[in-house]
């Protein structure tokens, strides 16, 4: 984000965060002992550290181990019972280089923040924590799952405030994205920390390199990670700049619907993992349009019977494409008709491929193509309620206007982003959908 154009009201907040990580963490220490400087020293440096190491997330966020030192912390000052020394490792979390480094003093002081409250928050619930129970290990592991909750809680609740105000995005829907995605794994790292503090507890400051060792191996863990990430990354690029060079428009549909999907997701509450997979989903599901000819794609005039079972066969080389790339397989079934079309629908189905249907029928829609100009979204919207409980999903219709209506974005006739140019132009009003439907007489059923 951009500090000097930082939204009104942001400052403020980041300057609330930062001092109330500070205050949380002067109040632990009121009338309290202060922690062993060096086990304080080590795991401050090693938290600041394991930060400035983290990997970034395509969905915003990072990866870091540095939770474990502040699990470690909460059972090392715990036996010393001095608190302040969670809380004041967790400050060191705003000491991230790259920020430091550009002046971005509000996220630093926002990181300060976020992380000091939340280890105040694990250091306040160790005070609970009876004293004879520090060796225990199976209340060690009960004890840390409390915490783990704590920490990701308070972290999560004021690094969402400062992205809804950095981007203007309501709080609540910035929220609960944010509590769906990734807090499963701080619970291995809860466990581990906990255990490396009981281990210190036992031998003393002769164990602390070993703190380094789980560091190190969670980065790497990261990093390949993001690397096969990577690679699927660029699979699917691969295979969009396929659709892309064979047919612009095509390619561009395809974004369009992995778009209007991924609004969909998030309406329907899913996390981080499935939207990654429906994106893929609505990204791949016109693959097997490789194989069609172009003059049938665009044709502006209604297709014969023969053109119209060919056009069809893309179906199946879509599902049998995305069956043989093993990363892609689960989202197979999104790109076929046969398991998008509501009628009959089985509870236990996956909803996913009924969200394609309906983003792909409402891009349709809203776009212009050969055979029609673009509809306006109020007349796509209504087609998508018409078909709601028969040809489509009704909750992802509805998910799919609502989404719309709180982004307050139009699309269709007036208002598409990137209008295709054709050498017949398109008449007002015409048949279906990429050739698919044509024969129907009702020209309406042409928008799958």
């Amino acid at each position: 984000m951009d500090t000097q154009s930082a939204p009104r009201g942001l400052t403020r907040y980041v300057v609330m965060a930062g001092a109330a990580g500070v205050l949380a963490t002067v109040a632990l220490a009121w009338d309290r002992p202060g922690p062993s400087w060096v086990p304080f020293a080590f795991l401050a440096a090693l938290f600041a550290y394991a930060e400035n190491v983290a990997l970034d997330l395509p969905s915003g966020g990072s990866m870091s181990s540095s939770f474990m030192l502040v699990m470690a912390a909460a059972v090392i000052f715990r036996a010393e019972a001095a608190p302040v020394g969670v809380a004041a490792i967790g400050l060191c979390g705003g000491l991230y280089l790259p920020h430091l480094r550009r002046g971005e003093w509000r996220k630093v002081i926002g990181n300060t923040g976020a992380f000091g409250l939340a280890a105040a928050a694990v250091a306040a619930l160790s005070l609970a924590y009876p004293e004879s129970l520090l060796r225990n290990p199976a209340a060690l592991i009960a004890g840390s799952a409390v915490m783990a909750v704590a920490f990701f809680a308070v972290n999560t609740v004021v690094v969402a405030g400062y992205y809804a105000l950095a981007t203007g995005e309501p709080l609540r829907p910035v929220l609960g994205a944010m509590l769906r995605h990734g807090h499963l794994q701080v619970y291995p790292f809860a466990v581990l920390g906990v255990m490396l503090g009981r281990l210190y507890l036992d031998l003393g400051v002769s164990v602390l390199p070993l703190f380094v060792v789980p560091v190190l191996v969670a980065r790497q863990t990261f990093a390949s990670y993001l690397a096969l990430r990577r690679a699927h990354e660029d699979t699917v690029r691969v295979l969009v700049g396929a659709l892309e060079a064979k047919d612009h428009y095509t390619a561009g549909h395809a974004e369009r619907v992995a778009r209007f999907a991924d609004y969909m997701g998030r309406e329907l509450g899913f996390g981080f993992t499935r939207l990654e997979r429906l994106r893929l989903a609505a990204l791949m599901h016109d693959v097997g349009k490789l194989i069609v000819p172009n003059h049938l794609l665009n044709k502006p005039g209604k297709l014969t019977a023969e053109e119209y079972a060919r056009v069809r066969r893309h179906e199946p080389v879509s599902v049998e494409i995305l069956t043989a790339i093993d990363f892609l397989a689960p989202v197979a079934p999104s790109a076929s008709g046969e398991f998008s079309r509501f009628e009959n629908v089985d509870e236990e189905r996956p909803v996913e491929p009924f969200i394609v249907a309906v983003a792909d029928a409402f891009d349709a829609m809203t776009s212009t193509r050969s055979y029609r100009k673009a509809l306006s979204q109020s007349v796509a919207v209504s087609e998508l309620r018409d078909k709601a409980g028969s040809q489509f999903h009704p909750s992802c219709v509805d998910a799919l206007v609502a989404a719309l209506e709180r982004r307050g974005e139009v699309y269709g006739a007036g208002h598409e982003e990137d209008a295709e140019h054709f050498d017949q132009p398109p008449p007002a009003a015409g048949l279906g959908s990429a050739g698919l439907g044509d024969l129907v007489p009702d020209p309406r059923d042409r928008s799958t």
